[in-house]
Protein backbone atom coordinates (compact mmCIF):
# COMPACT_ATOMS: atom_id res chain seq x y z
CA UNK A 1 0.00 0.00 0.00
CA UNK A 2 2.89 2.39 0.49
CA UNK A 3 3.43 2.97 -3.46
CA UNK A 4 0.03 4.29 -3.74
CA UNK A 5 -1.10 5.90 -0.59
CA UNK A 6 0.11 8.67 1.71
CA UNK A 7 -0.99 9.22 5.67
CA UNK A 8 -1.85 12.02 7.35
CA UNK A 9 -3.22 11.97 10.64
CA UNK A 10 -4.84 14.51 12.19
CA UNK A 11 -7.06 14.74 15.54
CA UNK A 12 -7.04 11.24 16.03
CA UNK A 13 -7.66 10.29 12.74
CA UNK A 14 -5.45 9.19 9.77
CA UNK A 15 -5.99 10.43 6.19
CA UNK A 16 -4.85 8.37 3.27
CA UNK A 17 -3.81 10.02 0.16
CA UNK A 18 -3.88 8.02 -3.05
CA UNK A 19 -2.17 9.24 -6.16
CA UNK A 20 -4.63 10.37 -8.70
CA UNK A 21 -6.74 11.99 -6.28
CA UNK A 22 -8.18 9.20 -4.18
CA UNK A 23 -8.53 9.87 -0.70
CA UNK A 24 -9.24 7.27 2.34
CA UNK A 25 -9.87 8.20 5.76
CA UNK A 26 -9.60 6.05 8.85
CA UNK A 27 -13.12 5.65 10.88
CA UNK A 28 -11.83 4.63 14.31
CA UNK A 29 -15.11 3.53 15.56
CA UNK A 30 -15.74 1.35 12.45
CA UNK A 31 -11.97 0.48 12.38
CA UNK A 32 -11.90 1.40 8.70
CA UNK A 33 -10.92 3.12 6.27
CA UNK A 34 -13.61 5.08 4.24
CA UNK A 35 -13.22 6.20 0.65
CA UNK A 36 -13.30 10.20 1.05
CA UNK A 37 -14.08 12.54 -2.50
CA UNK A 38 -11.77 15.72 -2.47
CA UNK A 39 -14.24 18.85 -2.41
CA UNK A 40 -14.24 20.99 -5.48
CA UNK A 41 -12.31 23.54 -3.17
CA UNK A 42 -9.83 21.13 -2.36
CA UNK A 43 -9.36 19.88 -6.18
CA UNK A 44 -9.24 23.75 -7.04
CA UNK A 45 -6.63 24.49 -4.77
CA UNK A 46 -4.11 22.04 -5.86
CA UNK A 47 -4.85 23.25 -9.77
CA UNK A 48 -4.09 26.11 -8.88
CA UNK A 49 -0.92 26.02 -6.44
CA UNK A 50 0.87 23.80 -9.43
CA UNK A 51 -0.80 26.21 -11.83
CA UNK A 52 1.08 28.91 -10.10
CA UNK A 53 4.12 27.08 -9.17
CA UNK A 54 4.29 26.30 -13.17
CA UNK A 55 3.71 29.82 -14.54
CA UNK A 56 6.79 31.09 -11.87
CA UNK A 57 9.03 27.96 -12.53
CA UNK A 58 7.91 28.78 -16.66
CA UNK A 59 8.32 32.51 -16.18
CA UNK A 60 12.21 32.21 -14.58
CA UNK A 61 13.05 29.98 -17.53
CA UNK A 62 11.67 31.93 -19.94
CA UNK A 63 13.40 35.30 -18.85
CA UNK A 64 16.58 32.81 -18.16
CA UNK A 65 16.36 31.70 -21.57
CA UNK A 66 15.23 35.39 -23.50
CA UNK A 67 18.65 37.31 -20.81
CA UNK A 68 21.44 34.68 -22.15
CA UNK A 69 20.39 33.86 -25.67
CA UNK A 70 17.31 36.84 -26.76
CA UNK A 71 13.97 36.73 -28.05
CA UNK A 72 12.88 36.34 -31.07
CA UNK A 73 12.65 39.49 -31.99
CA UNK A 74 16.27 40.20 -30.72
CA UNK A 75 17.42 37.61 -33.20
CA UNK A 76 15.65 38.99 -36.10
CA UNK A 77 16.94 42.54 -35.29
CA UNK A 78 20.35 41.25 -35.02
CA UNK A 79 20.26 39.35 -38.37
CA UNK A 80 18.79 42.40 -39.72
CA UNK A 81 22.16 44.91 -37.76
CA UNK A 82 24.60 42.01 -39.88
CA UNK A 83 22.92 42.35 -43.15
CA UNK A 84 23.16 46.27 -42.92
CA UNK A 85 26.24 46.21 -42.06
CA UNK A 86 27.81 44.01 -44.40
CA UNK A 87 25.58 46.46 -46.94
CA UNK A 88 27.37 49.81 -45.45
CA UNK A 89 30.61 47.84 -45.49
CA UNK A 90 30.00 46.89 -49.44
CA UNK A 91 28.70 50.43 -49.87
CA UNK A 92 32.28 52.09 -47.80
CA UNK A 93 34.21 50.39 -50.62
CA UNK A 94 32.08 51.32 -53.83
CA UNK A 95 32.52 54.67 -52.81
CA UNK A 96 36.55 53.63 -52.54
CA UNK A 97 36.57 52.79 -56.24
CA UNK A 98 34.09 55.73 -57.12
CA UNK A 99 36.41 58.27 -55.39
CA UNK A 100 39.31 56.75 -57.14
CA UNK A 101 37.70 56.92 -60.82
CA UNK A 102 36.75 60.62 -60.01
CA UNK A 103 40.29 61.59 -58.97
CA UNK A 104 41.21 59.78 -62.58
CA UNK A 105 39.05 62.35 -64.22
CA UNK A 106 40.25 64.93 -62.33
CA UNK A 107 43.85 64.47 -63.22
CA UNK A 108 43.24 64.28 -66.63
CA UNK A 109 41.08 67.11 -66.53
CA UNK A 110 43.71 69.27 -64.72
CA UNK A 111 46.67 67.92 -66.27
CA UNK A 112 45.64 67.36 -70.47
CA UNK A 113 42.09 68.86 -71.03
CA UNK A 114 42.94 72.28 -69.40
CA UNK A 115 46.77 72.25 -70.35
CA UNK A 116 45.59 72.01 -74.19
CA UNK A 117 42.62 74.49 -73.14
CA UNK A 118 44.61 76.78 -71.25
CA UNK A 119 42.61 76.74 -68.62
CA UNK A 120 43.93 77.18 -65.22
CA UNK A 121 44.03 74.01 -62.77
CA UNK A 122 41.45 73.43 -60.41
CA UNK A 123 43.63 71.24 -58.23
CA UNK A 124 43.09 68.69 -56.02
CA UNK A 125 42.86 70.08 -52.71
CA UNK A 126 39.87 72.44 -53.94
CA UNK A 127 38.04 69.14 -55.16
CA UNK A 128 38.83 67.18 -51.94
CA UNK A 129 37.36 70.27 -49.57
CA UNK A 130 34.33 69.15 -47.54
CA UNK A 131 32.03 71.79 -46.02
CA UNK A 132 33.54 73.00 -42.67
CA UNK A 133 30.78 71.68 -39.84
CA UNK A 134 32.07 69.83 -36.77
CA UNK A 135 28.08 68.84 -35.72
CA UNK A 136 27.71 67.38 -39.43
CA UNK A 137 27.70 64.15 -38.29
CA UNK A 138 27.00 64.61 -34.91
CA UNK A 139 23.61 62.67 -34.94
CA UNK A 140 25.63 59.32 -36.19
CA UNK A 141 28.01 58.95 -32.67
CA UNK A 142 25.34 57.02 -31.12
CA UNK A 143 25.10 54.41 -33.57
CA UNK A 144 26.44 50.39 -32.68
CA UNK A 145 28.60 51.14 -35.84
CA UNK A 146 29.22 54.75 -35.89
CA UNK A 147 32.66 54.86 -37.24
CA UNK A 148 31.47 52.70 -40.23
CA UNK A 149 28.63 55.28 -40.50
CA UNK A 150 30.28 58.28 -40.81
CA UNK A 151 33.26 56.78 -43.17
CA UNK A 152 30.08 56.31 -45.68
CA UNK A 153 28.57 59.33 -45.14
CA UNK A 154 31.93 61.37 -45.10
CA UNK A 155 33.06 59.14 -48.47
CA UNK A 156 28.98 60.10 -49.98
CA UNK A 157 29.20 63.40 -49.31
CA UNK A 158 33.00 64.16 -50.94
CA UNK A 159 31.77 61.69 -53.71
CA UNK A 160 28.68 64.37 -54.25
CA UNK A 161 31.39 67.26 -54.12
CA UNK A 162 33.74 66.26 -56.59
CA UNK A 163 31.26 65.05 -58.74
CA UNK A 164 29.71 69.26 -58.29
CA UNK A 165 32.97 70.16 -58.94
CA UNK A 166 33.45 67.86 -62.47
CA UNK A 167 30.40 68.75 -63.77
CA UNK A 168 31.31 72.65 -63.29
CA UNK A 169 34.27 71.48 -64.60
CA UNK A 170 33.01 70.31 -68.07
CA UNK A 171 30.68 73.32 -68.37
CA UNK A 172 33.81 75.57 -68.06
CA UNK A 173 35.58 73.38 -70.37
CA UNK A 174 32.69 73.19 -73.41
CA UNK A 175 33.05 77.14 -72.81
CA UNK A 176 36.55 77.00 -73.84
CA UNK A 177 36.55 74.88 -76.63
CA UNK A 178 33.56 77.54 -77.52
CA UNK A 179 36.35 80.45 -77.51
CA UNK A 180 39.45 78.53 -78.53
CA UNK A 181 38.97 79.63 -82.15
CA UNK A 182 39.18 83.32 -80.73
CA UNK A 183 42.01 82.02 -78.56
CA UNK A 184 44.24 80.92 -81.16
CA UNK A 185 43.81 84.40 -82.66
CA UNK A 186 45.18 86.16 -79.59
CA UNK A 187 48.00 83.42 -78.51
CA UNK A 188 51.27 84.83 -79.75
CA UNK A 189 52.40 82.09 -81.73
CA UNK A 190 54.53 83.09 -84.90
CA UNK A 191 57.93 85.34 -84.44
CA UNK A 192 58.40 88.76 -83.85
CA UNK A 193 60.87 89.29 -87.33
CA UNK A 194 60.86 87.85 -90.26
CA UNK A 195 63.30 84.61 -89.32
CA UNK A 196 62.56 82.01 -91.62
CA UNK A 197 66.30 80.98 -91.68
CA UNK A 198 66.58 81.53 -87.78
CA UNK A 199 69.95 83.79 -88.83
CA UNK A 200 68.34 86.57 -86.34
CA UNK A 201 68.37 84.77 -83.06
CA UNK A 202 71.08 86.46 -80.49
CA UNK A 203 70.11 85.24 -77.55
CA UNK A 204 67.65 82.76 -75.94
CA UNK A 205 65.65 83.06 -72.72
CA UNK A 206 67.48 82.50 -69.64
CA UNK A 207 70.64 83.04 -67.20
CA UNK A 208 73.31 85.28 -68.75
CA UNK A 209 76.35 87.64 -68.35
CA UNK A 210 74.75 91.35 -69.02
CA UNK A 211 76.79 92.62 -71.55
CA UNK A 212 77.10 96.52 -70.11
CA UNK A 213 76.88 95.45 -66.38
CA UNK A 214 79.42 91.64 -66.93
CA UNK A 215 76.98 90.55 -63.95
CA UNK A 216 74.88 87.26 -64.29
CA UNK A 217 71.52 88.22 -64.64
CA UNK A 218 68.06 86.42 -65.83
CA UNK A 219 67.14 86.99 -69.29
CA UNK A 220 63.39 87.62 -69.98
CA UNK A 221 63.11 87.38 -73.54
CA UNK A 222 64.59 86.35 -76.55
CA UNK A 223 67.24 89.23 -78.61
CA UNK A 224 66.66 89.01 -82.86
CA UNK A 225 69.54 90.84 -84.33
CA UNK A 226 68.77 92.72 -87.21
CA UNK A 227 69.20 96.76 -89.22
CA UNK A 228 67.70 99.39 -87.94
CA UNK A 229 64.59 99.34 -89.55
CA UNK A 230 63.96 96.06 -89.59
CA UNK A 231 59.79 95.33 -89.81
CA UNK A 232 58.34 94.29 -86.43
CA UNK A 233 54.81 92.47 -85.94
CA UNK A 234 52.95 91.81 -83.78
CA UNK A 235 52.35 87.88 -82.83
CA UNK A 236 48.76 87.32 -81.75
CA UNK A 237 45.42 89.69 -82.13
CA UNK A 238 45.65 92.06 -79.52
CA UNK A 239 45.19 95.58 -78.03
CA UNK A 240 48.37 97.84 -76.99
CA UNK A 241 48.35 99.22 -73.55
CA UNK A 242 51.94 100.82 -73.65
CA UNK A 243 53.87 102.45 -76.92
CA UNK A 244 56.49 104.90 -76.02
CA UNK A 245 59.92 105.19 -73.47
CA UNK A 246 60.32 102.59 -70.99
CA UNK A 247 63.76 102.86 -68.94
CA UNK A 248 66.10 100.55 -69.99
CA UNK A 249 63.89 98.99 -72.66
CA UNK A 250 63.93 102.20 -74.71
CA UNK A 251 61.23 102.65 -77.24
CA UNK A 252 58.85 99.89 -76.63
CA UNK A 253 55.41 98.32 -77.90
CA UNK A 254 53.87 96.24 -74.84
CA UNK A 255 50.14 94.19 -76.46
CA UNK A 256 47.66 92.64 -74.20
CA UNK A 257 46.27 89.89 -76.21
CA UNK A 258 43.60 88.83 -73.67
CA UNK A 259 43.43 85.31 -71.96
CA UNK A 260 46.54 86.01 -69.82
CA UNK A 261 48.62 86.77 -72.73
CA UNK A 262 50.94 90.04 -72.98
CA UNK A 263 54.00 90.45 -75.85
CA UNK A 264 56.99 93.27 -75.35
CA UNK A 265 58.83 94.52 -77.75
CA UNK A 266 61.64 96.49 -76.94
CA UNK A 267 64.69 98.76 -77.92
CA UNK A 268 62.75 100.08 -81.31
CA UNK A 269 63.80 102.62 -83.92
CA UNK A 270 60.18 104.06 -84.55
CA UNK A 271 56.64 102.91 -83.46
CA UNK A 272 53.80 102.56 -86.05
CA UNK A 273 50.92 101.93 -82.99
CA UNK A 274 49.93 103.97 -80.26
CA UNK A 275 48.40 103.04 -76.59
CA UNK A 276 44.74 101.84 -77.51
CA UNK A 277 44.86 100.38 -80.66
CA UNK A 278 43.92 97.32 -81.58
CA UNK A 279 46.25 95.33 -83.83
CA UNK A 280 46.21 91.56 -85.45
CA UNK A 281 48.47 89.07 -85.50
CA UNK A 282 51.19 89.97 -88.79
CA UNK A 283 50.62 93.34 -88.38
CA UNK A 284 53.35 96.31 -88.50
CA UNK A 285 53.88 97.82 -85.24
CA UNK A 286 57.36 99.34 -85.00
CA UNK A 287 61.13 98.70 -86.76
CA UNK A 288 64.09 97.38 -85.30
CA UNK A 289 66.89 99.74 -83.65
CA UNK A 290 68.74 100.24 -80.62
CA UNK A 291 67.09 102.49 -78.19
CA UNK A 292 67.50 101.97 -74.64
CA UNK A 293 70.25 100.08 -72.82
CA UNK A 294 71.55 97.98 -76.19
CA UNK A 295 74.66 97.03 -77.32
CA UNK A 296 73.68 97.02 -81.38
CA UNK A 297 70.66 96.94 -83.53
CA UNK A 298 68.43 93.96 -82.29
CA UNK A 299 64.19 93.51 -81.05
CA UNK A 300 64.23 92.26 -77.35
CA UNK A 301 61.04 89.88 -77.16
CA UNK A 302 58.96 89.06 -74.21
CA UNK A 303 55.89 86.92 -73.28
CA UNK A 304 54.14 87.14 -70.64
CA UNK A 305 51.16 84.59 -69.15
CA UNK A 306 49.08 85.87 -66.13
CA UNK A 307 52.07 87.88 -65.17
CA UNK A 308 54.96 85.40 -65.32
CA UNK A 309 57.48 85.52 -68.18
CA UNK A 310 57.85 83.01 -70.60
CA UNK A 311 60.25 81.01 -72.76
CA UNK A 312 59.33 82.51 -76.62
CA UNK A 313 60.68 80.25 -77.74
CA UNK A 314 57.65 77.59 -76.78
CA UNK A 315 55.33 80.01 -78.66
CA UNK A 316 56.48 79.91 -82.44
CA UNK A 317 54.73 76.80 -83.61
CA UNK A 318 52.29 78.89 -86.34
CA UNK A 319 55.78 79.44 -88.72
CA UNK A 320 58.33 76.99 -87.51
CA UNK A 321 58.18 73.10 -88.85
CA UNK A 322 59.10 70.37 -86.33
CA UNK A 323 62.91 70.44 -87.31
CA UNK A 324 63.40 74.45 -87.43
CA UNK A 325 61.93 74.46 -83.57
CA UNK A 326 64.53 71.81 -83.12
CA UNK A 327 67.10 74.42 -84.29
CA UNK A 328 65.62 77.38 -83.03
CA UNK A 329 65.72 75.36 -79.30
CA UNK A 330 69.43 74.93 -79.44
CA UNK A 331 70.15 78.21 -80.68
CA UNK A 332 68.29 79.75 -78.22
CA UNK A 333 70.48 78.15 -75.19
CA UNK A 334 73.24 80.51 -77.09
CA UNK A 335 75.21 82.64 -74.07
CA UNK A 336 77.41 84.55 -75.84
CA UNK A 337 75.59 87.47 -77.62
CA UNK A 338 73.51 89.07 -75.65
CA UNK A 339 72.49 92.66 -77.03
CA UNK A 340 70.68 93.53 -73.80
Amino acid sequence: MQNFFAEKRTSGNSELVMAHWIHFRYNAKKRRYERREPSRWRHFSVIARHLLSGTIIGAILLYAFIFWLGSPSEWRLEREHELLKRQYQMLDARLDEALEVLEDIGQRDDNMYRVVLQGDPIGEAARNQLVRNAQRYDSLLQLSDADLVISVAQKMDLVERQLYRQTKSFDELVELCRTQEDRLRHVPAIQPVSNKDLKRLASGYGWRIHPIYHIRRFHEGMDFSAEKGTDVFATGDGKVIQAGYNGGYGLSIMIDHGYGYQTRYAHLSKKLVNKGQTVKRGDRIGEVGSTGISTGPHLHYEVHLRGAVQNPANYYFLDLTPEQYEELIEKSENVGQVMD
